[in-house]
């Protein structure tokens, strides 16, 4: 058999099997980046609707959300809390990825327009640096998919690329712009 003839053919049964049981480091940094951007995205969603992690709970964070001109104040805390809650255990455990994303894209985009736009770019100054990391980090995780350790690895979605990601910022943009707009 000749080099070039080795080169394009496919491996055998066993080098397929092997490939499919090993976990690579891409797998395992995918994982990490998840499972610790997914548990601190849930927790940030805890503290608004459970009042745990040193967070006021969903009275208190609704009273916030009312003054920022969000009326019921309590609803749309309890849409924000659940939306992190939620969105972030869904990218820690790699279900339902692009949605889970959109859910943190859409609380974001809300949280940069009503809170941090009108103080520029750095969170230092009170700026949307931090809403832009989370809407990035949510939407890229969208378009690599959740790798192969995670529970959408079966399903068509559980591979990403450009259609989840555009779902995941299309639902995203048009969540935060139905709430914007109440």
């Amino acid at each position: 058999m000749k080099i070039a003839d080795q080169l394009r053919a496919s491996p055998g049964p066993a080098a397929e099997v092997t490939a499919r049981r090993s976990v690579s480091a891409g797998d395992a940094g995918l994982l990490l980046i998840r499972i610790t951007f997914g548990l601190l995205m849930a927790g940030h969603g805890c503290q608004k609707l459970f009042g745990i992690f040193g967070g006021e709970g969903l009275t208190a964070t609704g009273k916030g959300f009312a003054a920022l001109g969000y009326s019921p104040g309590k609803v749309y805390a309890a849409i924000g809390g659940g939306s992190e809650f939620l969105g972030g255990l869904g990218l820690a455990l790699g279900l339902f990825t692009p949605l889970a994303a959109a859910a943190l894209i859409g609380v974001m985009i809300n949280a940069m327009v009503t809170v941090s736009a009108a103080h520029g770019l750095w969170d230092a100054n009170g700026g949307v640096e931090y809403g832009v990391c989370i809407a990035v980090v949510a939407l890229a995780i969208a378009a690599i998919g959740p790798g192969r350790l995670a529970l959408d690895r079966p399903f068509r979605w559980g591979k990403g690329g450009w259609r989840e990601a555009a779902f995941a910022l299309c639902l995203g943009g048009i969540g935060a712009a139905i709430v914007l707009s109440l």
